[in-house]
């Protein structure tokens, strides 16, 4: 208001000719959401996710490219800059962090990275795991981690042993879009490793097997004629992983839900498919014992909108400006009508 006018108007809520109103009477507002998982294969992307409440994309690629995970390089990462523009979403692009010689993760820190990420398909090795932490730690920034879904250089245990105790992002915490067979669900457990996994698998129903097992093989290349690739699809999408995938994010012990978007989920979804988990596990677990109030699921909803919010944003450290309704945060605020809430 005006103060010159008006009695009680906060000097924080002066409003001047430079100030527009936007009316959210009878809608609710949240953060605006963050993907932590982007596959940067077509712009398209950006008009799904604005369009579904996300308004801060993370990760890697370059386009439709064969292999798009990161953006491998510091002339690539500053074209993407540039592209980026085009768009009102907030944008954070991940370096290639499979190197065992540190000078190429320097370059791309310096070239706009803003973290970088370790993926099986360009060798998850322990010395590739160590040599990315220990450059992190000197710079400080958050390092994403896809292990070794075959094992070739090593096992859960190994992968753990590299890490050593640092703090890193852990990708597809489920295991259905890679990492460690069978047992990479275990990182949920180690307090330095932040778990996160995506939003195809959530919720587990009665198609989520047959739907991914077909998607794991187009998108890795594989063939149904070829009884290895087939054997390889296999050992990723695990029924008994992805059904505990659901009930580890109703307890917390998964803090965030990502798309994988392009590479295995749909951005779009990111949102809605969080509430549509919370909703399951509250049929099939009923109310959270945390709850305080007689009636109503707040504390579940918390925790669900924390995944995609400010989970999200203190793993990559960017909590100060986006992630919550805050003073002094960037106004990163998505309005909804009730009756359309997370679509």
């Amino acid at each position: 208001g005006n103060p010159a006018t008006m009695d009680g108007v906060d000097s924080n809520l002066i409003c001047g000719a430079a100030t527009t109103v936007r009316d959210a009477e009878g809608l609710i507002a949240t953060p605006g959401g963050i993907d932590v998982h982007v596959h940067f294969d077509s712009a398209q992307l950006c008009e799904h996710a604005i369009s579904s409440g996300i308004t801060t994309m993370l990760g890697g690629s370059l386009g439709p490219i064969t292999v798009g995970i990161d953006c491998g390089g510091a002339w690539n990462v500053g074209r993407m800059l540039q592209a980026a523009e085009h768009w009102p979403i907030n944008f954070g692009f991940l370096g290639r962090g499979n190197t065992s010689k540190p000078r190429s993760i320097y370059d791309q820190v310096a070239g706009g990275c803003f973290g970088m990420k370790i993926h099986e398909d360009w060798g998850a090795m322990p010395a590739v795991i160590d040599t990315c932490l220990s450059v992190a730690d000197e710079l400080d920034f958050q390092v994403q981690l896809h292990t070794d879904t075959l094992n070739e250089s090593g096992f859960l245990e190994d992968t753990l042993a590299a890490i050593n105790g640092r703090t890193i992002h852990m990708y597809h915490t489920e295991g259905a879009g890679g990492g460690h067979a069978p047992d990479i669900i275990r990182v949920a457990g180690v307090k330095n490793c932040l778990p996160s996994s995506t939003n195809p698998t959530n919720p587990f129903t009665v198609n989520t097997f047959d739907e991914h097992l077909d998607m794991t093989m187009v998108c890795h290349h594989l063939s149904s004629s070829i009884p290895e690739d087939v054997a390889f699809a296999e050992s990723r999408i695990r029924p008994q992983s992805i059904a505990a995938e659901d009930i580890l994010h109703d307890l917390g012990a998964i803090a965030m839900l990502g798309s994988d978007s392009q590479g295995m989920g749909r951005i779009n979804e990111v949102i809605c498919r969080t509430w549509q988990l919370a909703s399951k596990m509250k049929d099939q677990r009923g109310r959270l014992q945390e709850e305080k109030s007689k009636q109503g699921d707040n504390e579940r909803i918390k925790r669900f909108i924390a995944k995609y919010t400010i989970n999200a944003a203190r793993t990559f450290g960017i909590d100060k400006y986006v992630g919550s309704l805050e003073s002094g945060k960037m106004a990163d605020v998505v309005l909804w009508r009730p009756g359309f809430f997370g679509i």
